[in-house]
């Protein structure tokens, strides 16, 4: 009986020092480790204040570490205004290959962009739209005497002012104080007024459309861009392609100088046009740090804790 007992205690007593042994193994005091650190990095004092779980280390250690901070980028917006360039020409079918670009340099536009996370976390996406006023057009070559090579109904030259509405989405990726910006979407818009020449053409058509000669606009936009960030301002250079899906005039239509016979083919036009801008945007709301909605919570929490 007394061995049983002998036992028991032997083995209470073994219960409780393994457990003092896992105790000890998760919770293992940070001064363990500080033997293995150089003594030129020890601290010479121990500050018997502190816990067990902490460790003081020498200015000479410290002055090796680097600090990182992540930063992050709010759902903020942006209202620009851009200037630029454009090189306009036009597809023709049947095909006409003596022409060239056609330079009009007045394009302008105003944007809203707003910017936000990527499946809420990854913030790489923006959606853009807005309003500009630009030109689209054409433009055919001289022969070595001087003589034009083809023409559009009489017309050598042509220019078309065009209001647009684009609506795009974009890909851009930040690395301070710069990004890099991917642009594609879709606009539409009206042919608001055109102009031009030729020796054979009608002078009431110098400035007026034609009754077959379509007048909405539309098609696909998209481009590069790049950015120079200056907070709260940012500077942007673009690249855009604007590719119109709209016939300059109807397929089948009759001209009786050019085309008598309008069924015997169909004739297609569509404006391809290279816009090269510059703009100045500015930040509606914070781009990084804490915004005042954000502040605003955190206060309410600590007050009410909410």
């Amino acid at each position: 009986m007394k061995v049983t007992v002998r036992m028991k205690y032997r083995l209470d007593l073994l219960l409780l020092i393994i457990a003092g042994i896992q105790a000890s193994l998760l919770s293992i005091p940070a001064s363990a480790f500080t033997n293995r650190l150089p003594d030129s990095l020890k601290v010479s004092t121990f500050n018997p204040k502190h816990s067990a779980d902490s460790l003081e280390f020498s200015p000479e250690f410290l002055d090796t570490v680097t600090i990182r901070t992540q930063k992050s980028i709010n759902d903020y917006s942006l209202l620009g205004v851009s200037y630029g360039v454009t090189f306009s020409n036009v597809y023709f079918s049947p095909k006409k290959t003596d022409k060239t670009f056609l330079f009009n340099p007045s394009y302008i536009s105003i944007t809203y962009t707003h910017f936000s996370k990527l499946f809420d976390m990854l913030p790489y996406c923006a959606i853009v739209v807005g309003a500009s006023y630009g030109k689209e057009g054409y433009t055919f070559l001289k022969d070595d005497d001087g003589n034009w090579l083809d023409n559009v109904d009489g017309a050598t030259e042509c220019t078309i002012s065009v209001l647009e509405m684009p609506a795009m989405a974009q890909l851009h990726f930040d690395f301070d104080p710069a990004k890099l910006m991917v642009n594609l979407g879709v606009y539409g818009g009206w042919r608001k007024s055109i102009e031009r020449s030729g020796p054979n053409l009608e002078k009431e058509f110098q400035r007026s459309f034609r009754s077959y000669e379509n007048r909405i606009d539309y098609g696909l936009q998209g481009g590069l861009g790049f950015g120079i960030i200056l907070s709260p301002i940012e500077i942007h250079f673009n690249c855009l392609v604007r590719w119109s899906w709209s016939n300059l005039y109807q397929p089948n239509y009759e001209n009786p100088t050019y085309h008598p016979q309008h069924n015997y083919y169909y004739r297609y036009a569509y404006p391809l046009d290279i816009i090269a801008s510059v703009g100045i945007h500015f930040q509606l709301t914070k781009r990084m740090g804490k915004t005042n909605a954000q502040l605003k919570k955190e206060a309410r929490k600590i007050v009410y804790g909410l």
